[in-house]
């Protein structure tokens, strides 16, 4: 059994790596991809096949002091309603690079708050989105939904058009941190908007809730969960609430005094997981749970879960195509970012190009690496037959590089002539662990914390 105190030794409450929701991670693109790259790599993707679709929604009615994400406040329509006009332009840019026959596996809205849109830009931006491509049979549309921001008008259209998985922000339902962390979002408020999306026959649910947070203590998150296991989601995400005043200026109004300390987010952690756990979820990856049965679930199971940009996922499409502005898109080739800002963005789509500022074109051993790190955080193994089949390895050279790994964990790991194994009580470690085969020096980057 790991102790405490060996976490502790090993570095698990002081260090800060990435979330490896991408290889390399974003603060290592460059300039080197622009918009002719990101053109050729859609132009590239096979006849008839199948991609996923991003599309972000930058705007909130109001801005939580939170959340790191790329938002902008506005209170009025207008500004949302140019946005729209702007993504439907890339939308119709996309479809003159898109080969044809290509089809939807997954279609995702996310934001900012993309249920600011009225029913009229829903139908429009939709409408649009079919006119570049067809859901595929089983596609799964999803909508992130903020309960202050939407009512039964904007469900029946989102419904209307095929959305079949609704996506909540719970973060706390404690009063006290509510107000602390500038997110006001009642219990009420959210069970109206689960039983508003459910009436319309959308069953799948997934919720986001937060560890880490202000004033939280174990009472407090144990409230909070058996809140949320009230609502019966299909999903929930136990994300660690990343305090990172230097990146998102909004969080400086957060008090760091009032955050626990590391070894108390870790507290935290266990007894959210260990609820989740006692009410029959299964556990996905390092902070995902899911009923039996669900996509997550299944894709565990049978060896095909992923992670990207929006954390876990079942979607095996090769390829994710991410439109608004600040969206990250995904090929074999590599990754392509748009424009951050909205003004930049939006100044290039309507000059007919598209905004892509940065990214990462893969060569050398990337894909190799990217394939390590992405097999530990989705299954906390990594098949040495699997890896030797699909990439350019030796047995003899991917086995060292286990037992090098291992030996920078006290031998906590398991390495075997079938490949490397994180053990269930070394699983708090993961994060670095798949950094030990992460090439790139992550001393620039202001990463969050490993717990």
């Amino acid at each position: 059994m790991v102790t405490r105190t060996q976490l502790s030794r090993l570095g698990l409450f002081d260090a800060k790596v990435p979330r490896y929701t991408s290889y390399p991670t974003a603060p290592h693109f460059s300039d080197a991809v622009g918009a002719s790259e990101f053109a050729s790599w859609i132009e590239a993707v096979p006849e008839n096949g199948t991609i996923s679709l991003y599309l972000h929604v930058p705007f909130c009615r109001r801005l939580c002091w939170f959340c790191a994400c790329r938002t902008q406040g506005t209170q009025t329509a207008a500004p949302v309603a140019a946005y729209v006009e702007t993504l439907k332009t890339e939308l119709a840019l996309l479809k003159r690079h898109l080969p044809s026959g290509v089809k939807l596996s997954r279609l995702h809205w996310g934001g900012g708050t993309p249920t600011l849109l009225t029913p009229d830009l829903m139908r429009d931006l939709t409408s649009a989105i079919r006119n570049v491509a067809e859901f595929a049979e089983n596609a799964e549309f999803s909508v992130e939904i903020d309960p202050n921001e939407v009512d039964g008008e904007r469900l029946d259209v989102l419904a209307a058009a095929g959305m079949n998985r609704a996506s909540i922000g719970i973060q706390d339902f404690d009063q006290e941190i509510q107000q602390v962390i500038g997110r006001i979002q009642g219990y009420d408020i959210t069970k109206r908007a689960v039983d508003l999306i459910r009436d319309r026959g959308v069953h799948s649910l997934n919720a986001d809730i937060l560890y880490g947070l202000p004033h939280q203590s174990r009472a407090r998150i144990t409230e909070s969960v058996q809140k949320l296991l009230s609502l019966a989601p299909d999903r929930v995400a136990l994300y660690g609430y990343a305090h990172v005043p230097w990146m998102a200026k909004r969080q400086q109004m957060i008090p760091t005094d009032a955050l626990p300390t590391p070894t108390e987010r870790l507290d935290l952690f266990e007894t959210a997981r260990r609820l989740f756990l006692w009410d029959n979820y299964a556990e996905i990856g390092i902070d995902h749970f899911a009923i039996k049965g669900d996509g997550l679930e299944v894709a565990q199971r049978n060896g095909t879960l992923r992670r990207n940009f929006q954390g876990y996922t079942d979607d095996t499409s090769d390829v994710l195509i991410g439109l608004g502005a600040s969206s990250i898109s995904k090929f074999p080739q590599g990754y392509a970012q748009n424009a951050p800002s909205t003004s930049a963005y939006t100044t290039a789509v309507r000059e007919g190009r598209f905004s892509t500022t940065k990214g990462h074109a893969f060569g050398g051993d990337d894909a190799l690496r990217a394939r390590l790190i992405e097999a530990l955080m989705c299954d906390f193994s990594v098949s040495t037959a699997e890896i030797t089949r699909d990439y350019d390895i030796s047995p003899a050279k991917l086995t060292a590089m286990f037992n090098e790994a291992n030996s920078n964990f006290e031998n906590l790991l398991t390495v075997t002539d079938a490949g490397l194994f994180i053990p269930p009580e070394a699983r708090p470690l993961t994060r670095m662990i798949a950094r030990v085969f992460d090439a790139y020096d992550l001393s620039r980057a202001g990463h969050s914390s490993a717990i």
